[in-house]
């Protein structure tokens, strides 16, 4: 069997956009076996996706001597990794356990010592998107991509497994004919600009007003963080959900949603995996404009402010007047044109 390992050690948005690798390795070599190596917070998205055989964790295996790390990797006896996103460390360990094609990009000086195959590759000044910046690393195995957007949409493709707990699916479950499940995702973690929680308050009181019902998500410092204001919107919303799900469980509710809105963060990135609406909230400065990272699915969307660059906006990032520029009436347009899905309850 002809193994590939994926190499994207870092957030749950970056991995979403990477899954087109694993998809066209699956398309173009019919029975291989696609690994992801990632971090443990990312397990359960390679887990939730078609194209990936397996998952090897990145933490866990930091915690093994040098060699048992060599051996970890050789174990596979892979044809070949792509460094999707550079690593030293298993840039070095690739090399040492001797896989045969090391894939990297060549603006990274630690691949000039451990690839043998070298993508040139920047990402910083590039027009295209993320999924079409990862792709190109797999023209060393002859699958040269420029890939046309459109084209990789399909191969972002996640399926939920793990069951919801049972409050939060009877919750999710008692919506009427015709009502809306929609998710509002507030924080980001730092990985996006931020819309605010005074436009976030005010679409959850225009969309509680139009008879959808609206629910929450976010970790448990997030909702510990977002209390007060939980507490003074509560009228409005369906379900406080911060700090109650696992990534995979959070994968499920999604799933049994109509739609998210939130920033450039992972659960948005989730959400149109998933093929359920997705609402991205955007400012437009390169290179976290949309361009670069806008969600990619069948029912996936976005907003962003109608000025070429919000450069102002860098040296306050907290204080960005581009994304605060779309208003929550725009965005609530938006999601009550959204038809109702089915439900991916089970």
């Amino acid at each position: 069997m002809r193994t590939f390992l994926i190499s994207r050690t870092d957030a749950i948005g970056d991995v979403v956009l990477t899954l087109p690798v694993c998809g066209l390795l699956k398309q173009h070599m019919p029975g291989c076996q696609v690994v992801l190596i990632g971090r443990t917070y990312t397990q359960a998205v390679a887990e939730a996706c078609p194209w990936v055989d397996a998952f090897l964790n990145y933490d866990e295996l930091l915690k093994h001597s040098e060699a048992e790390q060599v051996a970890a990797l050789r174990s596979y006896k892979a044809e070949a990794i792509v460094h999707v996103y550079p690593n030293k460390v298993l840039a070095r360990l690739a090399q040492k356990a001797g896989i045969p094609v090391r894939i990297g990009t060549r603006n990274r000086w630690i691949h000039w010592l451990t690839c043998n195959r070298l993508v040139a590759l920047s990402r910083r000044n590039s027009v295209l998107h993320e999924a079409q910046l990862n792709v190109k690393l797999l023209q060393p195995l002859g699958l040269a991509q420029e890939g046309a957007l459109d084209e990789l949409v399909p191969l972002v493709r996640l399926q939920a497994t793990e069951p919801l707990p049972t409050a939060v699916h009877q919750l999710l479950a008692a919506r009427r004919a015709g009502q809306l499940n929609v998710i509002l995702h507030p924080r980001s973690r730092g990985s996006a600009r931020e819309w605010g929680l005074d436009h976030f308050g005010t679409l959850a009181k225009l969309l509680h007003e139009a008879g959808h019902r609206v629910f929450v998500t976010g970790t448990v410092a997030e909702g510990e963080e977002l209390a007060t204001w939980l507490e003074e919107h509560a009228a409005y919303l369906a379900g406080n959900l911060t700090g109650q799900l696992s990534l995979a469980q959070l994968l499920s509710c999604i799933a049994a949603a109509d739609g998210l809105v939130a920033a450039s963060t992972g659960p948005l990135h989730l959400a149109a995996a998933l093929g359920r609406h997705a609402l991205g909230l955007y400012p437009p400065m390169r290179p976290t404009h949309p361009g670069r990272w806008a969600p990619l699915g069948a029912h996936a969307e976005y907003l962003v402010f109608d000025r070429p660059d919000c450069s102002d906006c860098r040296q306050q990032p907290a204080a960005c007047t581009c994304i605060k520029a779309l208003a929550p009436l725009q965005v609530a347009h938006l999601v009550l044109s959204w038809a109702p899905l089915p439900s991916g309850l089970s």
